[in-house]
């Protein structure tokens, strides 16, 4: 028998609650995870240290596609990236407005997001129901492209919400979502690239907050087939350790199982393309072993914000344990997982 209880309790939000009680303070009755977003993230005050973002990845058996757009007060980014998963063609597009013009990121998970700019128009059109992403970039590496996804929630299907407390003033917000079915087409320069019907999926990774200006964090999502089943993962560390909360949960048929202890990153920083183990730090739920095959490599340096991330791109193997199931054995799965220290 496991044992599965941890020194702090996680409690389990069940009603729509807002993010801020007052004015920049953590409102204490938000914290808390959900199955579904409850949370209405009504942040306010804290000049130039808010963080808002919305991303997206689209992955197929034959490439991964990522749009984001964020918004951390003092700069935007606009960031999208396309990877043959054949070919390693590697292409990114980075636009970063001064002050955050332009992207203006609404309190609500299913609240839609666009961004308009000469280089590149980005829409995020979502209800419950579906998410419609649409992406133009006339110039992406030399070449036009040209998106266009719909993912899909199918009826009831559970994902990770939680609110991680560091201090009242200080606070995040995030909503993760995997193991959604897309559907598509993506158009780069002559060749198109299209969705196959039974292994695409997305994910989302929505974030409201006020961080620490110094951070750190690692965090691995796959989604995919595994015999009958469509399982996937949501698994984070660093940045939640010590607050009594974690991002961390399985996907099992669009049932939830939350995950009340640390995960542990194990991975060479001197060659991130060695093979990664990513296990649960007190059970056997999480046993997995990620081999990269390709290295995304991401810095920024502008003034404050100082950000350097490797996130690796590769296979899963090894099992999860959802809740009230044996163990699942995952077989090359593809997702990715990423080592992010940042100041901003």
């Amino acid at each position: 028998m496991h044992n599965y209880q941890r020194k702090i309790k996680e409690t389990e939000l069940h009603q729509p609650v807002r993010l801020c009680d007052q004015p920049g303070t953590l409102n204490p009755k938000a914290v808390g995870w959900s199955r579904i977003p409850l949370t209405e993230c009504n942040l306010s005050g804290h000049p130039l240290r808010k963080k808002r973002w919305n991303y997206w990845a689209i992955t197929t058996p034959d490439f991964l596609f990522s749009i984001t757009v964020s918004n951390v007060d003092y700069l935007g980014m606009i960031f999208t990236y396309f990877l043959d998963f054949n070919t390693k063609q590697f292409i990114e597009n980075t636009l970063s407005p001064l002050l955050g013009k332009g992207c203006s990121m609404p309190p609500g998970v299913f609240d839609s997001v666009f961004y308009s700019d000469p280089q590149m128009e980005v829409s995020f059109k979502t209800t419950p129901e579906k998410t419609k992403i649409k992406v133009d970039c006339p110039a992406f590496g030399g070449s036009k492209l040209s998106a266009q996804f719909q993912v899909d929630y199918p009826k009831a299907h559970q994902t990770m919400s939680v609110v991680i407390p560091w201090t009242p003033r200080i606070f995040q917000f995030t909503s993760k979502h995997n193991c959604l079915p897309a559907s598509g087409v993506l158009k780069l320069a002559s060749k198109t690239y299209k969705t196959d019907d039974h292994n695409s999926f997305a994910c989302l990774d929505f974030g409201r907050g006020v961080w620490p200006y110094a951070s750190l964090w690692n965090w691995s999502s796959f989604s995919g087939r595994a015999g009958s089943h469509i399982i996937g993962v949501n698994l984070g560390g660093g940045w939640t350790d010590g607050t009594g909360l974690t991002e961390n949960s399985l996907t099992c048929d669009g049932i939830l199982t939350k995950l009340s202890e640390d995960i542990l990153f194990s991975f060479n920083t001197t060659d991130y393309m060695k093979p990664w183990t990513i296990v649960t730090q007190e059970t056997d739920r999480v046993r997995l072993t990620f081999t990269p095959f390709y290295e995304r490599i991401a810095k920024t340096d502008a003034l404050i914000l100082n950000s350097v991330v490797h996130q690796m791109f590769g296979h899963f193997n090894g099992t999860i344990t959802p809740e009230g199931k044996k163990p699942i054995q995952v077989k090359d799965l593809i997702g990715w997982a990423e080592d992010h220290h940042a100041r901003w």
